[in-house]
């Protein structure tokens, strides 16, 4: 939270990844989920009220329920959603894929804090077992990246999956005002 608070007061990425011991990347992963996790749990706080016709809302409910979504809100929902770009067909698996992303950059990041942790001990003349040898370094460095790595194709399959649906509410939302016409 201490990255999170100074970035937003302005602090660079490479101040930051200096002072608390870490890569610009950490950082920057540190940042981006702190937005993603603000974004996400944003609570609905307005009303929409809009006047329609039997036939339309008909059309509506008609759709909805070939969607598989059980309340108009939700759908209307959904839509405005699609129609801002943050699309999620279902919500309680992104939330699942945001936490499990946000876990892989903590074990990652942690990953790569031991790693520089044994670098500064090797300097220091401290490390004078197997356990600090360049090779072990190595292996936590590669780890570390395959981590991160795969917390950004994780992160690539959400925003697939994400413009996959978007692309269904776009011709869903066409289907509605051609309905309307």
């Amino acid at each position: 939270m201490e990255i999170v608070r100074e970035a937003a007061d302005g602090v660079s990425t490479s101040v930051l990844a200096e002072q608390f011991g870490v890569t610009p990347r950490a950082v920057q992963y540190t940042v981006k989920s702190d937005a993603e996790r603000q974004r996400d749990t944003a609570v609905p706080v307005l009303a929409v009220s809009v006047k329609v016709t039997s036939e339309e809302m008909d059309a509506f409910d008609a759709v909805l329920a070939s969607a598989g979504i059980e309340t108009r809100s939700e759908g209307l929902r959904r839509l405005m959603q699609a129609a801002g770009g943050t699309f999620v067909a279902d919500a309680q698996l992104a939330a699942e894929m945001v936490r499990y992303r946000a876990s892989l950059n903590e074990v990652g990041n942690g990953v790569a804090q031991i790693a520089k942790q044994m670098q500064k001990a090797n300097r220091a003349g401290q490390g004078t077992g197997p356990e600090f040898s360049e090779m072990r370094l190595v292996q936590m460095r590669g780890l570390a990246r395959f981590i991160l790595d795969n917390a950004d194709e994780i992160d690539l399959l959400v925003r697939r999956r994400r413009d996959a649906m978007q692309l269904e509410a776009t011709a869903a939302l066409r289907e509605f005002a051609h309905a309307a016409e």
